[in-house]
């Protein structure tokens, strides 16, 4: 085949052949500075719970707001403080089945529940090492039978408890092993009970059984395919892929149960499909997920 000139004619488009399959499709941004309703400064956890509502926490103005579907507030609450219903730098957020709300309250070092409507049931924690116990937790997640993980940042670990904080299983320690942490910040757990933890300063994701076994790993240090640069939060959606904020490289990136690549998107920006830290993430029944795009101080929705 000739072609002619490209000064006399555009050359034709060639088809894009992609070698992996393409990213979620940009649907919705929820709030941004100045912008009526919005309630949260640098948000950095998101959770969606049975319903359809999503959860999201804003670790500068110790809140914690709730939307529908299309991103109306439904309620909000919390304020700065160290009270029963108060926060000092709120992170992960989860919800159960029966529409309770784990907030992972870091600088309180403890973990605070909820009723669907925010109003206080319980907490535990407090700072320290023993089980039970915390040092800046960051992220919370919650299985189908209702037991709950948080990520227990500062002590390089994850802790297992029962929907009203007594301790099942505590693994984990400073480093880089099989089953080591350095700086852990998120955690999910898929259909199946097993456990995927963001090693955040070890670059990679960690898959365990629900008592804590290892299962694999998968990433390193870098900004190609399948590498991270600090990946702060991960979910998992009903096929079991896994979603992870690659916090630093500022995209998100998509893999199958067992860490193979599939596909990525986004870069530093502050439009749509665009992140500047991206923290918090997760993924609803209906498929879309949830990206809290924490330096751009709001949420981004997207679908396939």
């Amino acid at each position: 085949m000739v072609f002619q000139s490209c000064s006399k004619k555009e050359m034709p488009l060639m088809p894009d052949v992609r070698p992996f399959p393409p990213p979620p499709s940009f649907v919705a941004i929820w709030g941004g500075m100045g912008v009526a309703g919005w309630e949260l400064t640098w948000p950095e956890g998101v959770a969606a719970d049975g319903s359809g509502n999503i959860y999201a926490t804003g670790s500068k103005s110790s809140r914690i707001q709730k939307f529908d579907v299309h991103g109306n507030t439904i309620t909000a609450w919390g304020s700065l403080g160290d009270g029963a219903g108060e926060f000092s730098n709120p992170v992960g957020v989860a919800a159960d089945g029966s529409g309770n709300v784990y907030v992972a309250d870091r600088d309180n070092h403890r973990i605070q529940k909820f009723d669907f409507e925010g109003k206080y049931i319980i907490m535990w924690g407090g700072w320290g090492e023993e089980a039970g116990r915390f040092k800046v937790p960051h992220g919370v997640a919650v299985d189908g039978n209702g037991n709950v993980y948080v990520a227990d940042t500062g002590n390089h670990r994850i802790q297992k408890f029962d929907s009203i904080g007594n301790t099942i299983t505590v693994w984990g320690s400073e480093g880089n092993d099989e089953g080591d942490f350095f700086w852990p910040y998120g955690v999910t757990v898929d259909g199946s009970g097993n456990v995927y933890v963001a090693d955040t300063w070890n670059h990679r994701i960690q898959r365990f059984t629900p008592s804590g076994e290892f299962l694999g790993k998968w990433g390193g240090l870098g900004s190609g395919d399948g590498q991270l640069y600090c990946p702060a939060g991960v979910a998992v959606d009903g096929n079991g892929n896994v979603y992870v904020a690659d916090t630093r490289n500022n995209r998100m990136q998509k893999f199958n149960s067992e860490g193979s690549y599939i596909t990525r998107w986004g870069r530093k920006g502050n439009r749509a499909a665009e992140f500047a830290g991206p923290y918090g993430v997760a993924a609803d029944c209906s498929g879309k997920i949830y990206i809290a795009d924490s330096g751009n101080n709001r949420i981004q929705v997207f679908g396939y």
